[in-house]
């Protein structure tokens, strides 16, 4: 292993990236508090590991420090219903509403050999009835709902036909528990269609056991797409192009991490998108600015972080994207290491599974 802090310079490729993870390690539910998942404690400076409970996140941060989290909110964006004159099932995951005044829709199709443009869709009893606009990709569809009623009902109807998007990677099916576990204490701007995980493992008692402390929350808005999830299929990563997600850095969240830097205190990303978020707005002077639109950028190592000294992140897949971000962080080998250490010692990956705080 390098030494600790260490600072390469070598490009990685997506074979980098590849490890074994026993199938069993994926975790199908969250543990039955939010803060008694583990806590993996990663030191950049020293190289040493710990094994500790998420409560005792506790232990490392205190008066001054700022936990940046993401307030983005889960909608039940997966959508089962039927095709006209066929009946056929299909499923429509909504990814991205395009258009609010006629209801037009970016989404995923299964089983897509089966709709094509003009194919009506038909959910629930038919309270809502869809039309096929447009191929986008191999499953991807322009839908527009056929509703003429209040914006309001039409999203009411929307909750109440949709289900919880948990990844298909968990291996379940949604269920009823998954409506408050699969979101953060932190939710309030509805428009992701996966959870920000690492915020998923805070107690309101745990947020207020670090406010008491000095400990300040502070929030950004990224809304998650399934880019997130999309696997990397060229071995340069410089290939690569991530899918845009909307997000915005607001001036309150600003003010309070530039003083934090100023102050050298510690500044932590709850989770990957909140990294991402910040990460997409430094301003010339290696601060922070107020920003808001689309990102689309991939962080892999090497890279130089500009704001963040901390990031709590979940345990995640092989070669994907925040595996990639989170080596970038705290340095290919001894993250690396730490998932070696973290498959041993049974720790659970991927959106319920344990997390790591790199620090």
């Amino acid at each position: 292993m390098k030494t600790p802090g260490y600072k390469s310079t070598k490009r990685y490729k997506l074979s980098s990236f590849k490890f074994d993870l026993p199938q069993e390690l994926t975790a199908k539910y969250p543990t039955d508090n939010r803060d008694d998942s583990r806590l993996m404690v990663v030191h950049r400076d020293t190289g040493v590991i710990e094994h500790k409970m998420f409560k005792d996140v506790l232990d490392y941060f205190g008066e001054g420090d700022k936990m940046i989290i993401n307030d983005t909110m889960v909608f039940p964006a997966r959508l089962y219903g039927y095709k006209e004159k066929t009946n056929a099932k299909i499923e429509v995951f909504l990814l991205r509403e395009l258009n609010p005044t006629s209801h037009l829709w970016d989404v995923l199709v299964d089983p897509a050999r089966k709709i094509r443009v003009g194919n009506k869709l038909f959910f629930g009893e038919g309270e809502l009835v869809a039309e096929v606009i447009d191929n986008t990709t191999s499953r991807g569809r322009t839908i527009r709902f056929l509703y003429d009623g209040e914006p309001e009902e039409f999203y009411k109807t929307l909750e109440e036909l949709g289900e919880t998007p948990l990844p298909r990677e968990i291996g379940r099916e949604a269920e009823e528990s998954d409506k408050e576990r699969y979101q953060t204490i932190f939710a309030q701007k509805k428009g992701a269609v996966a959870a920000p995980t690492a915020g998923l493992h805070f107690t309101p008692q745990l947020q207020k056991r670090l406010q008491l402390q000095g400990t300040s929350f502070h929030p950004i808005t990224l809304h998650l797409g399934l880019g997130m999830f999309r696997q990397v299929e060229v071995e340069d990563l410089t290939k690569h192009k991530m899918d845009s997600e909307n997000f915005e850095v607001g001036e309150e969240t600003v003010q309070a991490v530039n003083e934090a830097i100023d102050n050298k205190k510690k500044i932590c990303a709850v989770g990957t998108t909140s990294l991402r978020a910040l990460e997409s707005s430094v301003s010339a002077n290696e601060h922070l600015k107020p920003n808001s639109g689309w990102t689309d950028k991939f962080i892999f190592p090497p890279y130089d972080f500009k704001i963040c000294n901390a990031l709590i992140s979940n345990f995640h897949y092989p070669q994907s994207t925040l595996l990639m971000m989170n080596c970038a962080f705290g340095g290919y080998d001894l993250v690396m290491e730490a998932y070696e250490l973290a498959i041993k010692e049974k720790y659970r990956f991927f959106s319920y599974g344990d997390a790591m705080l790199i620090i």
